[in-house]
C-alpha cells in the first residue's frame, strides 16, 4: 500500500495585536488625573501670587502718588498746623509730637488745605473743610494716617517740618490682602529760622 503524503495546512502563528490593556488604561488615567490635580493647585497658586502682586503694584503707585502730591505741597507751604483748622484764613501754627490724623497748612498758591483720615481714605480739602475729596483709590484701606508736626512756631530754632506714617492693605480677598506701612517726611523749604 502506498501511502500518500499527508499535507499538512499550518495556520500562520499570529502574534498578539499590539495595544493597551484595560488595566493599563486605567492605571495610566488614574496616574495622570493626580498629576493634573497636583498641578492645578500650583496654577492656582501662580494666579494668587500674581493677584497679590498686582494689588501690591496698584497699591503702591496709588500711595506713592497721594503721599508725594501731600509731601511736595507740604514742603512749600507755610503755617503748619497739626489738626484741623477751619479759620479763614488760615495763620495759626501747632506743633504735635503725638501726632494727628488731620493737617492743616496754607499752600504755596495761599490755599489754605486740610489733610485727613475719613473712611479707610486719606481726604483733601481747599476751601477750609467745607467738603472734602479723596486722594487715594477707594479699593486701598488707609487704617491709620498720623501727621507729626516739629517747629511750626515762626523764629524758633528749628526749621518746620512734618513726619507722615500711614498704615493699611489692599485686596478684597484675606489670602490676597496686600499690607504696607509708610512714612515720610516733608521740610518747609521757605527759611524759618
Amino acid at each position: 500500500m502506498t501511502t500518500l503524503p499527508t499535507t499538512y495546512s499550518r495556520q500562520p502563528r499570529t502574534m498578539p495585536e499590539a495595544g493597551f490593556t484595560l488595566i493599563e488604561l486605567l492605571v495610566s488615567i488614574a496616574v495622570f488625573s493626580v498629576i493634573m490635580a497636583i498641578s492645578l493647585g500650583s496654577v492656582l497658586s501662580i494666579l494668587d501670587a500674581g493677584r497679590k502682586a498686582n494689588s501690591l503694584r496698584s497699591v503702591m503707585t496709588n500711595l506713592n502718588f497721594a503721599l508725594e502730591i501731600l509731601s511736595r505741597e507740604i514742603k512749600f507751604g507755610t503755617n503748619y498746623y497739626c489738626g484741623t483748622n477751619t479759620a479763614s484764613p488760615h495763620t495759626l501754627t501747632n506743633d504735635c509730637a503725638g501726632g494727628a490724623t488731620s493737617i492743616t497748612f496754607t499752600s504755596s498758591t495761599g490755599v489754605d488745605t486740610i489733610y485727613r483720615l475719613q473712611n479707610n481714605q486719606i481726604q483733601k480739602s481747599t476751601d477750609h473743610g467745607v467738603s472734602y475729596s479723596g486722594i487715594t483709590s477707594p479699593d486701598i484701606i488707609v487704617q491709620d494716617l498720623k501727621f507729626y508736626v516739629f517747629g511750626s512756631t515762626a523764629g524758633n530754632t528749628f526749621q518746620p517740618r512734618a513726619f507722615i506714617t500711614t498704615r493699611g492693605y489692599a485686596g478684597v480677598k484675606p489670602t490676597a490682602q496686600s499690607k504696607f506701612f509708610i512714612q515720610t517726611s516733608a521740610s518747609q523749604r521757605i527759611l524759618d529760622i
